[in-house]
């Protein structure tokens, strides 16, 4: 399936009203109902962590933090079992997994000896239960399960999906006899950085040669391309892996023009 760049930016211009939320995205796929689900949310997902990141600055001053963390503390002194953290960041409209990771910096900071290192935070978030505080333990995860772009639940999500389609998309190669190696058998060669896939016979997709191929299993938008292009890429241009760019999704093409 093609999806225009008009229908591109109808979906896009619909999600700066809509809060980063499950239900959120049901009211999309009831909004474009002709699009698949898959593609909605990698849309849905990329054009709010755009949002974060013009945002992230004035969420991260001294002051902010002291604010919500005296509010996180005002809010579970008066119900310690509801949803503190993640009201709070769906009122300020910040991630809710930031916004965890925010309040357990601050906790952990007027509670332990030695300032907290980005590994304990990182593995406290990944595991709630290592937070030495039941209460917030319970808030951080609250954070968690309703995040639906952000936290260690949608990275491990995002990380099995990525892995599922290299293995569809080699799954297809094979079906269609073509000669290929991938990123281990390129590696032993001694190549540090590689497509997913590097066809030893090139093929013709849509009046272009294709000789290798970089799955993403996600949204190709105007902006990941340039970024992709910068970080990776050109790289493989420089490296002699001759270039035509085809992203996959392996079960469902998606390329805006």
């Amino acid at each position: 399936m093609i999806l225009t760049k008009a229908q591109y930016d109808e979906i896009a211009q619909c999600l700066v009203s809509v809060p980063p939320t499950r239900q959120s995205l049901r009211k999309l796929k009831q909004r474009f109902p002709s699009q698949s689900q898959a593609t909605l949310l990698s849309i849905f997902s990329q054009e709010y962590q755009k949002h974060i990141k013009r945002t992230h600055a004035k969420h991260h001053t001294s002051e902010a933090i002291e604010s919500y963390y005296q509010r996180y503390l005002s809010g579970v002194g008066k119900n310690g079992a509801a949803p503190v953290l993640l009201e709070l960041a769906n009122e300020v409209d910040y991630a809710p997994s930031l916004m965890a990771r925010i309040i357990l910096e601050r906790f952990l900071q007027e509670h332990e000896e030695t300032p907290p290192s980005k590994s304990v935070i990182n593995s406290m978030l990944r595991d709630p239960s290592q937070i030495p505080d039941g209460v917030l333990a319970n808030q951080v995860y609250q954070c968690i399960v309703n995040d639906c772009c952000y936290g260690p639940l949608v990275d491990c999500i995002k990380h099995a999906i990525g892995h599922e389609h290299e293995v569809l998309l080699r799954d297809l190669l094979l079906e269609k006899n073509l000669s290929f190696l991938d990123e281990d058998q390129l590696r032993a060669k001694g190549y540090d950085k590689t497509p997913d896939f590097i066809l030893q016979v090139p093929v013709a997709v849509e009046g272009h040669i294709i000789h290798w191929i970089e799955s993403k299993a996600s949204f190709g938008d105007e902006c990941s391309h340039h970024a992709y292009l910068h970080d990776q890429f050109w790289s493989y241009w420089n490296r002699s892996f001759k270039e035509e760019i085809l992203y996959t999704e392996v079960t469902d093409i998606n390329r805006s023009h």
